[in-house]
């Protein structure tokens, strides 16, 4: 089998599905990438048995087949050859050999049969949203997943589906993320947990535009199709906490602040408050907003003041300064609004502007005050 490729277009495919391979694994064989050639189409394949990337590419071929070929020796390789032609010769007993305008590059590869095979979508309920909606929807929600692997449910960002919009939420407990899209319509009213890894890959590999995606599920598996790539992954079995219940319905109290003067408040103070808690007290009277941080052990105190707008009573509520400054990052808007009742309830932080087709709210538990 022989076919020749450009290098950097190679490379920057590739890229794209690299991330799915995990650098210790059990099978030799899911460290190497799966090439295939049919009809002047190179297809790649790289998968962790969870997870499947597949992206296409023209090259110049005669015949068809198909080698696993090692990703790391490759990957390596490719990001020092310049933009080129580069030709594949595979021989019989799998071994490869590149050749460049100016160099010759061996390599072992393996046989292709004993690559996992990935799920079949047969079977599976489709719909469609801008590539944009879904990097969005991730980047507003992945930050908040939860890392416990004893909550497997929690894992992942819980995606829900209506014929007039699709919700994603994500939660670790501490801390709940919902954000809601009403220009997708999907086929019926569902629902399921989708891992974190997959969402990761996706981000990177999907482009930040208005091009068409195509969203398939079925009882195990998501398939997520764009152009020439192709991602698969297998649902997480577990059954997402009832978040609905944890969103307060009244919190009177509202306080508006600009986004940026308060995320980097919230920065130099909380360098001096507990490392483990990352405890800032929020301390609001009037139009003025007092944030308080110290760490007993050390001896370190910090404090700031700054102004706000405040509808309600004389309030101090303690919070991680981490999760506050994560959540502003999701926020779009210059100004935000935390909605609040008392020192133990959650406060609710949304934008205080949002684009027609968005709704975002966020949730956060407030810390013990250390009185």
């Amino acid at each position: 089998m022989k076919f020749i490729v450009s290098s950097s277009q190679l490379l920057k495919q590739l890229q794209h599905i690299a991330g799915v391979i995990n650098a210790n694994t059990v099978l030799p064989i899911l460290e190497d990438f799966l090439f295939e050639v049919e009809n002047s189409k190179l297809t790649v394949v790289a998968t962790d048995l969870e997870t499947v990337m597949r992206i296409q590419i023209d090259v110049e071929a005669k015949e068809a087949g198909k080698v696993c070929i090692p990703a790391k020796i490759l990957m390596d390789s490719l990001k020092n050859i310049p933009d080129q032609p580069l030709t594949f010769n595979i021989d019989k007993s799998f071994a490869i050999e590149m050749t460049s305008d100016n160099g010759k590059y061996k390599v072992m590869g393996e046989n292709p049969d004993n690559f996992p095979k990935a799920p079949s979508a047969d079977d599976t309920t489709s719909f469609t949203m801008t590539s944009t909606a879904l990097v969005t929807a991730i980047n507003k929600t992945l930050f908040a997943v939860s890392n416990d692997d004893l909550r497997p449910a929690m894992t992942g960002v819980f995606f829900e589906l209506n014929a007039n919009y699709i919700q994603f939420v994500a939660t670790d407990a501490h801390r709940l993320v919902r954000y809601k899209r009403t220009d997708v319509s999907c086929p019926q009213p569902d629902s399921f947990i989708v891992p974190k890894k997959p969402l990761n890959i996706l981000k990177s590999a999907l482009p930040d535009n208005e091009d068409e995606i195509i969203v398939s599920y079925s009882s195990n598996h998501l398939f997520v199709k764009h152009g020439t790539t192709q991602m698969s992954c297998r649902l997480i079995d577990a059954r997402f906490p009832d978040y609905k219940v944890v969103i307060p319905t009244n919190n009177p109290y509202r306080l508006v602040l600009e986004k940026g003067a308060f995320q980097s408040a919230l920065r130099r103070v909380s360098v001096f408050s507990n490392k483990s808690t990352n405890q800032v007290a929020l301390n609001i009277t009037g139009s003025e907003l007092q944030l308080a941080a110290q760490d007993v052990d050390f001896s370190f105190e910090g404090n700031e003041r700054m102004k706000c707008q405040y509808d309600g009573e004389d309030l101090s509520i303690a919070f991680n300064a981490r999760f506050l400054i994560e959540m502003l990052n999701a926020a779009d808007h210059n100004e935000v609004s935390i909605e609040l009742s008392t020192p133990n309830k959650a406060g609710i932080l949304k934008p205080t502007e949002q684009d027609k087709a968005e709704d975002l709210l966020m949730l956060v538990m407030p810390l013990m005050l250390n009185q």
